[in-house]
């Protein structure tokens, strides 16, 4: 059996209780030998705060080896017949699997990284792998019927997209994603809010005053530039290559308690 060593998985997924992890990285365990696999738990029905971590951990790959698998379902939508429908694309050698209702992949589209989407169907590729004789008759009713698509179908489309097999999919172009909000997508431990914004969409200039739907905040380039206690605009440590967001902190506080901050609030 072959052992993908120097591979890495990353999910990120809004089922991450402790039940649910473990089952989705042990499947995976099971399908990648070897691979090393961590869990990013996003908030449920925040599809934004989803696409952010996907660009960060498509940063922190650098495009090498690895599979990031990426489930944010707004279930209580009813515009697809059985769920928001999986899509993949390539970034270099790093595959991505994810769902592509709300703003998903809104990032990706932001930054250019894929020009489209290979749109699958969970039934039609079931149907084609029993076909092929590759899966069981029990296997293509559980992945045509299951209730938990990112535990039974992703990792084996995953699986089978990396042993470049033969996935029936349709061609979903990257404008059809809506572009993201200028919203924030993260608010991290330190109560820092991680925005969608580039420092050139809002002309960021060191010492500049920028009003937003939040307050006005003064600009620095780095946070050990801010006076303790001051609230500002900082850039941050998250993006992809040389484009990285926009932050709210305050020196020393949580800005997210100050200003009542959560993800997918407005800020401009």
């Amino acid at each position: 059996m072959i052992r993908f060593i120097l591979m890495f998985i990353t999910i990120i997924n809004d089922c991450h209780d402790d039940n649910t992890s473990g089952r989705q990285q042990t499947r995976l365990a099971t399908l990648f030998p070897g691979a090393a696999i961590t869990m990013v738990g996003i908030t449920n029905y925040r599809e934004i705060e989803a696409a952010g971590n996907m660009i960060d951990m498509l940063d922190a790959s650098s495009g090498n080896e690895g599979v990031i698998l990426v489930n944010s379902a707004p279930r209580h939508k009813k515009k697809w017949p059985n769920g928001t429908p999986f899509g993949y694309f390539w970034y270099k050698k790093t595959l991505v699997v994810a769902t592509i209702d709300g703003y998903c992949l809104s990032l990706v589209k932001k930054f250019r990284l894929a020009k489209e989407i290979m749109l699958t169907d969970v039934t039609t590729v079931a149907d084609s792998f029993l076909q092929k004789g590759k899966i069981t008759k029990e296997l293509r009713d559980q992945l045509a019927t299951t209730q938990f698509r990112s535990f039974d179908y992703m990792p084996r489309l995953a699986r089978w997209l990396m042993n470049k097999e033969d996935i029936t999919h349709e061609i979903y172009p990257i404008e059809s994603i809506p572009d993201a909000p200028k919203t924030i997508w993260l608010i991290d431990n330190f109560g820092n809010a991680k925005t969608t914004l580039l420092p050139k969409e809002i002309s960021f200039t060191p010492g500049k005053r920028i009003q937003t739907k939040i307050g006005e905040f003064t600009c620095y380039t780095q946070l050990r530039d801010v006076a303790v206690g001051e609230a500002a605009l900082i850039v941050g440590s998250s993006g992809i290559n040389s484009n990285r967001f926009v932050e709210i902190i305050i020196m020393g506080e949580k800005a997210s308690d100050k200003y009542h901050l959560e993800t997918g609030m407005e800020i401009l």
